[in-house]
């Protein structure tokens, strides 16, 4: 049997089939299309239609290649939703969390249910796109047609099959979900307008949603798919997908967003995983992601657009390799860094307005962010430690990210931790494995990611000692001054 992972990311999308032979785990891609918000009058959306479009379209190419049957897994990321009326048709375009309309919304919304009420019932960490903050600022006339509110990655299965669900790995980001009743917290709900009934029902990774309806798409000729919930938020199948053993290990799913943490078997929620910002979304097997959200490589992406492609990730890494580190200490999981309208010129704001030595060469800007970006990293180590009262002995990377070695390595010389890189493609492996365990072909997690240590290339980073720990805490010294400044 073959089997599908969808893999959708905020700047492009795959289908990667596998299979296990020879007991390793093959994997290949068989189509990619890119990913995007756009603006209309203001506000940012995703096309969901093109992203339907593609995946109906890599799936006739798995048709072509010869195989009538496989299974289908669907991830994205978290936290936007579509608004689908009482006739199924969706009521609007989904809007993009990286849309300004919640720059505010965490103080107002405070003011009905305070903070730490919020942390105490969810666990979840405080993001202004959060989907609670977007239904609080969603258009009460929609809400009041909206028949149900589907996750992207259950709306996107719903147009597959008529099905409808709300898978708990990305429900729980959504900060509506109470951790200790594992439902929706009815007080949450009332505060925004929201009805539990306007939800569908919560499934656990690795129940089956349904057929595909070909009839539906008579304009492709498509293999027979039976679609499996696995765990649709993409950093849970990160996780799954990530080959740790035993204990004392931690994650950093790294791509456009870096997201850091350890899987645990129960929630941690306290005053100072609440004062630090750590979120306790579920994952599979009643895990919990005990992570830490940092803005990540979104920042270089960005300022790759804002120098209009002339450089490379390759490039921006050898430049950034000329220039001194710790030129200037820069706090990139500040609001501002979301989605300004010029990464540089916003970071040479920042450090203006800090009195720091000013980034202007390309080689200073891409210093800029993968030092602190390897400092971010390391300071939330360190606070994880603290919190979780666990020593990390080593830090899994995975995701597109883990490919820059000068990053990796910078992460473990500034954390003291052997770091190990691989596999890329964590997310669809992750979605892979699900399948696999639903199927019956594997019996286990753990059976999964020896699977995937014996499948894919792993790589190890020994600490250096060129970094004393000065450098963390010079800039957690300079962050605190800085935010007192701005």
């Amino acid at each position: 049997m073959l089997h599908i992972a969808i893999d959708i990311g905020a700047s492009s999308g795959c289908l990667v089939a596998g299979k296990i032979n020879n007991e390793k785990l093959d994997i290949q891609e068989i189509h990619r299309f890119s990913n995007g918000f756009s603006e209309k009058n203001g506000t940012y959306f995703w096309d969901i239609d093109h992203l339907l479009t593609e995946i109906l379209q890599g799936l006739s190419i798995v048709k072509s290649l010869g195989y009538e049957d496989c299974t289908v897994g669907i991830e994205t990321w978290a936290v936007d939703y579509a608004l689908v009326g009482k006739d199924g048709k969706r009521l609007q375009d989904v809007i993009s969390y990286r849309d300004h309309r919640t720059d505010n919304s965490i103080e107002k919304f405070a003011e009905i249910i305070s903070k730490e009420k919020i942390y105490d019932k969810t666990g979840i960490q405080f993001l202004p796109f959060n989907t609670i903050y977007q239904l609080y600022e969603e258009n009460e006339n929609l809400l009041s047609e909206t028949d149900k509110i589907l996750m992207v990655p259950n709306y996107l299965g719903y147009r597959l099959t008529g099905k409808a669900v709300t898978e708990v790995t990305n429900a729980s980001t959504m900060q509506l979900m109470n951790v200790k009743e594992r439902t929706f917290d009815l007080e949450l709900l009332e505060a925004i307008s929201v009805k539990k009934e306007q939800f569908a029902n919560l499934v656990e990774p690795g129940t089956i949603l349904g057929t595909l309806r070909n009839d539906w798409f008579p304009e492709f000729i498509l293999p027979n798919c039976t679609i499996i919930n696995i765990a649709s938020h993409d950093t849970a199948s990160a996780i799954i997908g990530t080959p740790g053993e035993g204990e004392n290990w931690a994650y950093l799913s790294s791509g456009t967003w870096s997201l850091l943490g350890m899987e645990l078997k129960s929630p941690v929620i306290n005053e100072a995983s609440f004062n630090e910002n750590y979120t306790n979304e579920w994952g599979a097997f009643e895990t919990f992601r005990f992570l830490k959200n940092i803005m990540g490589l979104w920042i270089l992406q960005e300022v790759q657009r804002n120098l209009q492609d002339a450089f490379s990730f390759e490039q921006l890494v050898l430049e950034a390799k000329q220039v001194p580190p710790f030129q200037q200490f820069i706090h990139f999981d500040d609001q501002r860094f979301l989605n300004p309208e010029n990464m540089i010129g916003e970071i040479q704001a920042y450090c203006q307005e800090t009195n720091q030595t000013i980034p202007r060469t390309v080689g200073e800007l891409a210093a800029a962010v993968f030092y602190n970006l390897a400092i971010m990293y390391a300071v939330a180590i360190e606070e994880l430690e603290i919190i979780v009262g666990e020593k990390i002995e080593r830090l899994h990377i995975v995701g597109g990210g883990s490919q820059n070695e000068f990053l990796n390595q910078l992460t473990a010389d500034l954390s003291k931790k052997i770091v190990y890189s691989g596999p890329i493609e964590a997310t669809a492996i992750g979605n892979l494995l699900m399948q696999l365990i639903s199927s019956g072909v594997i019996d286990s997690l753990e059976a999964g990611r020896l699977l995937v240590l014996e499948s894919f290339k792993i790589k190890e980073y020994q600490p250096n000692a060129y970094y004393n720990h000065e450098v963390t805490q010079r800039f957690k010294e300079v962050v605190s001054k800085n935010k007192a400044i701005l």
